[in-house]
């Protein structure tokens, strides 16, 4: 008989994923998402951990792209970041939400890629 892993709830990370996609059109989804990992963010369950440790550095890094993007606007490069986080976004929180569908931990919740 091989051992699995339990089964865990995975809908208050997948909630999160899906404010943070939803951010991409209105911004204050976004900041839902992230106060609902750092108030979930304790869990017992490893895997919920990672995810939530995941998202939360994906909103703070994010916000450090958006930041960078707008400052660099005047000289041009700007865009070129703007559409970089973007991106960057949509792979990370699809990645994130791909691990979670699977019943994984994140695999590397502290990287500044993709995930």
């Amino acid at each position: 008989m091989t051992e699995t892993e339990a089964p865990f709830d995975k809908t208050w990370p997948m909630i999160v994923y899906a404010l943070y996609l939803a951010s991409l059109v209105a911004g204050v989804t976004g900041i839902i998402g992230v106060i609902i990992a750092y108030v979930n963010g304790t869990v017992d369950d490893e895997r919920l951990r990672t995810h939530y440790r995941f998202q939360i550095r994906t909103f703070w890094i994010g916000l450090l792209y958006m930041v960078v993007s707008t400052i660099t606007m005047p000289i041009g490069i700007g865009w070129l970041i703007l559409v970089w986080a973007v991106v960057w976004f949509l792979i990370r929180c699809v990645k994130g939400m791909v691990a979670l569908n699977e019943g994984r931990a994140h695999p590397d919740p502290t990287t500044w890629l993709f995930g």
